[in-house]
Parts: structure tokens; C-alpha cells; sequence
């Protein structure tokens, strides 16, 4: 959530250890604000006094235990407190327990805060969505205002878990976010959206998506969440009654069958068959997590897929499958959804590199040294795994009769024997007398673009491989298609039997793969 600098600023908690010295702290604050009248800093102090006590048990009841202590006192802030309790209070006995109080407090001659009947009364103003291309998160902006005053409620739903909400902040300078949100929309328009929502669906996301959270046991939330839940719900329901959900029917059995054929039938998986079990499995945690559209794809989403495998409670016949299966299963997604290319190459890069965090993770303790020289920092190791891997990824060769193992991919003569031996249809060629000029030619190129995928040199052979993958080819075909870019760029030189070719014009041929 990225204006977060501009939320409104905490105040001091109370130093008091005591709950008594607690309550007595709350009320000294009420008396302040009570002193200098001001409608928005009374809901949002009494949205963090409730918020103090989220996390307590509720069996020790301490909004109720608050507002008994208030009724025993003869004050203002005790009045102010209860007016905004009255209003503000989580739950209906809180909210009737202030009412009573408060008539008890002014029964007693304090009177009532000049500005309790505005508390919960705001004017709705515009309502702005801005989010990833692919629908994992989005930060919901809701303008407010009372008079001259004007505030922002931001929300940061989670698409990826039934859009829940992950956090709250009220801003300040709501005009100012809002400039921002359609900034980054302008200068990233492949893998940002902006979208202005009625007042409506703005009521149901949030109302949905807080109550979504509210459910769980131990949601992981923002720092400021419990801080600002109470105003939330309050200025929530000062907008228009919330649109419709529109019904959801589960997909049968099979309904989700046909998906993971129809995935199967149209992606470019070397073994088909063996990506069933994978396919079957994203189908399933799709309908699980977004019943209203199991097969989008986002980074997030599939992330959320990969760590729900390492939960140890789904066994797999097949691991090799999982990266293959998932990279396959991104690439289809995006072109069902006609992501750009941009979005679809992001999508890619995004995935691989949780795939080589996942392949990291697993039980199996994938050892990953040989991709590795030691210079890599440990943000780099990932991404470096991950385009390696690509380039080079089996360690052991069968070339002829000869079986080759435990190579070393960093070993440019070593790495040469393995893109050999994944061409079995040129050993013959290879052992006769004379090679075969095409095959030799043609071996040769490759093993030159494994070797800038391995030294990521120049950078452009690995985004065009990325771009290339989202388009839904597999590694073999995105390699004979790097390959060819190269070929096109050979040059004959002055030595005999030997050809160079265009740097410039190599990288620029690749920018167009």
C-alpha cells in the first residue's frame, strides 16, 4: 500500500500498566479532543482506542469493563468517549452499554459534545481502484468528507484469498494518493490499472473483504489494520447499500476434468500426461481460493499454489513436473486473459524465480551449488538459479554408448557435452569421420546461447527467452527460435571456416523475438 507515509499519525499510547491506568489515559485523551472539537479526530481516536484491545481475550469483555468505567465518572471526556463509543463500538451490546452510559454521564449535568450527532455522519465522495493487471491485489481508495474536511480510507484487498482485506490506513490528502495511483497507472500501463468504482461495489469489497478477515483465527494484517477497523466500519455504512454478489456455482467434477484437458491439449509440455497431476492440483486450489474464477493466473495466486505445496500434506508422484506444469499453466493463463506481452513476460519472470525458491525448499533439498559461483548476492541467487537452469538444466549426458554424469554446467566445456547430448539425432553425425557441416553449425549456435544464458550476456537472450515462454513455447522450441535469431546475424570473417556475427543488430533482432 504505497502512500502509507501520508496516514494519519499515531497517537501516543499509554505508558500505564494497569488497566484502570489504561482507561484513565483514554479518558484524559477524550478530554483533550472534547476540549477542541473536531468530529474526524474523535472517530479515529476512539478507531484506535478499540483497536488496543483486537487482540485481547474477549472473554475479558474490556470495551464493556471501558464504558462501565466511564459512566462513573463526571467528566467531559467521559461524555466525549461515550458519545463516540455509541456510534464507533464493534458490536451492538458495546453500542447500546455507551448509549446508556452516555444518558447516565449527562443525566448527572455534563453536557453533551457539540459534536455527537455528527459522529458516523460523513458525505461520500469518489471511490478509486488501482491494482496488477492480472487481479492478485488492489488498493481501494474511498474519499470522505464532513464540512470542509476531507479524509481517504484505503484499503489493500487480497485477491488471492477471496479478497479479504490485508489493511487499512486513512489518509490525509486523499487527492494527493489518488494523483499517485493514476501516476503509476500512466507510467506502467502494462501491469497497472486504474478504475474509478461506484460507491456500491466499493460498500461490498470492503465489507466482504474485512469480514473475510475478521473470520480467520490469526490473519496476517498491516500494522495499522486494527487501528482503523472500527472508522471503517462506521464510514462503510454511510455508502450506498452494498451491490449484489452475484452467485457463484461450484464446478463439478467434471467441468474441472475438462480444464485440465483443455490445459493439456493446448500448452506445449514435452510429456503431457505428466503434468495431469499438477494441472489437476492449480484446478483445484483455483476453485478453492477463487471460486468465481478458478483459472486466472496471477504471481501471487501461483505463489500461494507453490507454498501449499511444501505444507508436506500433498504428496506428488512426479516433482520434476511441478516447474515445467506451472510455467506452462502461467504462460496459458495469460494468453486466456490476453495479457500483453509485457504482462505475460512479467507473469514468467515473476514465476520462475518462485519456482526456484519452491525447488529450493523442498524436502529434497535440491542442491543448486553447480548454478552458483559465490559472487551472487542473496537476492541475485534466485533469479541466476532460476535463468541458469533454463539454459542448462540436467547435469548428466548420454552421448553414443557413453554415459556422463555429475558434469559441471559453469565448465563451458562441460556445458557443451550436455547441449550435445540433449540431441541425440546428431551423435551418429557426431561420430562419423566427417561431421556434418548443418549439424555442426547447428550445435555450435546453441551451445553459443546456452553460454550467454549462463552469463546473462548480452541480457537480451534471457528476456527474449521470457517473452518467448509466456507465449506458451516450450524450452525447445524457445531455443530453436533463439538460435535463429542468432543464425541471421552470422557474418563471415577473414579466418577461414569461421563466422562471427552483429552484436548491435543480435540484440536488437532479440528485442523483436
Amino acid at each position: 500500500m504505497s502512500p502509507v507515509s501520508r496516514a494519519r499519525k499515531k497517537s501516543s499510547q499509554p505508558a500505564s500498566p494497569s488497566v484502570n491506568g489504561l482507561f484513565k489515559d483514554v479518558l484524559r485523551d477524550f478530554s483533550a479532543v472534547a476540549a477542541e472539537p473536531g468530529p474526524f479526530d474523535v472517530e479515529l481516536l476512539a478507531s484506535e482506542v478499540i483497536g488496543q484491545w483486537a487482540e485481547a481475550d474477549p472473554e475479558d469483555r474490556l470495551g464493556l469493563e471501558l464504558i462501565a468505567f466511564a459512566q462513573r465518572k463526571i467528566t467531559p471526556g467521559a461524555a466525549a468517549l461515550l458519545a463516540a463509543l455509541k456510534v464507533l463500538a464493534e458490536t451492538g451490546e458495546e453500542r447500546a452499554a455507551a448509549a446508556e452510559a452516555l444518558a447516565v454521564v449527562l443525566g448527572r449535568g455534563i453536557p453533551e459534545p457539540e459534536w455527537a450527532g455528527e459522529i458516523g455522519q460523513v458525505t461520500v465522495g469518489e471511490c478509486w481502484r488501482t491494482g496488477d493487471v492480472y487481479g492478485d491485489e488492489s488498493s481501494l481508495l474511498c474519499v470522505f468528507s464532513r464540512g470542509e474536511a476531507t479524509l481517504g480510507l484505503l484499503a489493500l484487498l487480497d485477491f488471492t484469498e477471496g479478497g479479504r482485506v490485508r489493511d487499512l490506513v486513512v489518509i490525509e490528502e486523499p487527492h494527493e494518493v489518488l494523483a499517485e495511483m493514476r501516476g503509476q497507472a500512466e507510467e506502467d500501463r502494462d501491469l497497472v490499472v486504474l478504475d474509478k468504482v461506484e460507491p456500491a461495489d466499493a460498500h461490498r469489497l470492503l465489507a466482504e473483504g474485512i469480514a473475510a478477515t475478521d473470520a480467520l483465527s490469526e490473519p496476517e494484517v498491516g500494522e495499522d489494520y486494527a487501528r482503523f477497523h472500527a472508522v471503517a466500519l462506521t464510514w462503510c455504512r454511510c455508502l450506498p447499500e452494498p451491490s449484489a454478489t452475484e452467485a457463484v456455482a461450484a464446478w463439478s467434477p467434471v467441468r474441472r476434468t475438462e480444464a485440465v484437458d483443455r490445459f493439456l491439449a493446448e500448452s506445449n509440455l514435452s510429456d503431457p500426461e505428466s503434468g495431469r497431476e499438477i494441472a489437476r492440483l492449480l484446478v483445484e486450489h483455483g476453485c478453492r481460493t477463487e471460486p468465481a474464477d478458478p483459472l486466472r493466473v496471477g504471481p501471487e495466486k501461483l505463489a500461494r499454489f507453490l507454498e501449499s505445496l511444501l505444507d508436506g500434506e500433498t504428496e506428488l508422484e512426479d516433482e520434476d513436473a511441478v516447474a515445467p506444469v506451472v510455467l506452462a499453466w502461467a504462460a496459458w493463463g495469460a494468453r486466456r486473459a490476453e495479457l500483453s506481452d509485457a504482462a505475460a513476460a512479467a507473469l514468467v519472470e515473476d514465476v520462475t524465480e518462485y519456482l526456484a525458491e519452491y525447488l529450493a525448499d523442498d524436502e529434497d533439498d535440491e542442491d543448486f551449488s553447480d548454478y552458483l559461483d559465490g559472487t551472487e548476492s542473496a537476492e541475485e541467487v534466485l533469479a541466476v538459479v532460476a535463468r541458469r537452469r533454463f539454459a542448462v538444466p540436467e547435469t548428466a549426458a548420454v552421448i553414443g554408448d557413453e554415459e556422463l554424469t555429475d558434469l559441471d554446467p559453469g565448465d563451458p566445456e562441460q556445458r557443451r557435452l550436455l547441449v550435445i547430448g540433449a540431441h541425440p539425432e546428431y551423435h551418429e553425425s557426431l561420430a562419423a569421420e566427417e561431421f556434418d557441416g548443418t549439424d555442426g553449425l547447428r550445435l555450435a549456435l546453441e551451445t553459443s546461447v546456452v553460454d550467454h544464458l549462463w552469463d546473462d550476456e548480452p541480457p537480451e537472450v534471457w528476456e527474449a527467452a521470457q517473452r518467448l515462454t509466456a507465449r506458451g513455447l516450450a524450452r525447445e522450441a524457445v531455443l530453436d527460435q533463439l538460435v535463429t535469431v542468432l543464425e541471421s546475424q552470422l557474418t563471415e570473417t577473414e579466418e577461414e571456416d569461421r563466422l562471427d556475427y552483429d552484436l548491435d543488430g543480435y540484440r536488437e533482432a532479440l528485442r523483436e523475438a
